[in-house]
């Protein structure tokens, strides 16, 4: 059943997509952008890890580097925020010495330093998000109607969501309590961001997906009102042949089928398909009654996401209204 009563992704200025590593968080991130461009928006995908990903699902190289943004599709822009390039941005602006700043940011010790320091990278890479979120055109109209940030896997998700909040309540005054007070109330504005989480209809991240929720409600402010669950098998047999597994699996072992593998090869086959489908169609189950939450279901290609026509089925389908499930 469609739950119309909740906002379309379209909707929001701020999407920050988390799931367990291998769950497709990039391709959806990528998939959302292009849907988001179809309609008309100007948006930004914004990648927070070690490797630059988001061009490459675009057909496109990804660039030697720089935050200043590659245009990989109309109306799209990607990046991959650099944390000591947003930290450099980020003290050249308050201090006014950039060359200075870059210069110590280079040395081998201080990165030393900061690599020993936890948390630092998570606030500058979302201080640089809001820094993005704020940016205006000369007439006054944001720079980027949608942003789409990959965040980080669902480890590390909360954590990186959750630092802004600590930084305020143990900095009693000054800039690093201003800025961290603005991301943290960025993160927590129910009407433009939210957090999207994306599972697969298996075990370990269905588990995970749950217990992502529940904690992002106790310790974030951040909304979450729908799972994406990508990849998910639809059902292997046309209608009137729900029992097509069964039905070769009771033909004589050397029956003949012309241009066809043998009938027992092909039970097996069928047989697989069924119990795929039969295990993610129990795992949405799980997942919609361990979260409390609406799913959008994204199909599983076949070929898997090779170019834009790719992302454009993930799009359309990640922009229909979630459903809940029957109890």
């Amino acid at each position: 059943m469609a739950e119309p009563s909740l906002p379309s992704l379209l909707e929001r200025r701020l999407v920050i997509v988390t799931g367990k590593g291998g769950t497709g968080k990039t391709t959806v991130t990528a998939a959302l952008g292009l849907a988001a461009a179809r309609h008309g928006r100007r948006v930004l995908v914004a990648e927070v890890g070690r490797d630059e990903e988001l061009p490459g699902l675009f057909g496109i190289a990804a660039p030697a580097g720089g935050m200043q943004g590659t245009p990989v599709h109309p109306g799209v822009t990607a990046m991959r925020i650099d944390p000591y390039a947003a930290l450099a941005e980020y003290l050249g602006l308050q201090i006014g010495l950039r060359g200075l700043v870059e210069r110590v940011l280079r040395n081998p010790g201080f990165h030393q330093l900061m690599d020993a320091s936890p948390g630092w990278r998570d606030l500058i890479t979302l201080g640089k998000v809001w820094h993005l979120e704020q940016m205006r055109e000369p007439d006054g109209r944001p720079r980027f109607d949608l942003l789409v940030v990959d965040a980080p896997a669902t480890g590390h998700g909360l954590t990186f969501l959750d630092v802004p909040r600590v930084v305020v309540s143990a900095v009693r005054a000054g800039p690093l309590r201003r800025h961290a007070g603005l991301v943290e109330a960025m993160i927590a504005d129910a009407e433009q961001t939210l957090l999207l989480p994306v599972a697969l209809a298996e075990e370990l991240p269905a588990r995970e997906t749950a217990e992502l929720v529940a904690r992002a409600r106790e310790r974030t402010g951040i909304t979450v009102d729908r799972v994406v669950v990508n990849a998910v098998a639809r059902s292997p047999f046309p209608p009137g042949l729900e029992d097509l597994d069964r039905r070769l699996a009771r033909l004589p072992r050397d029956a003949a089928l012309p241009g066809l593998p043998p009938a027992p090869v092909l039970a097996a086959c069928t047989a697989h398909l069924r119990q795929r489908f039969a295990l993610n169609r129990d795992y949405l189950a799980e997942i919609s009654h361990e979260t409390g939450l609406p799913l959008v279901v994204l199909p599983l290609l076949p070929g898997g996401v090779e170019g834009t026509a790719a992302l454009d089925r993930l799009g359309a389908a990640l922009l229909e209204a979630p459903r809940n499930l029957p109890e």
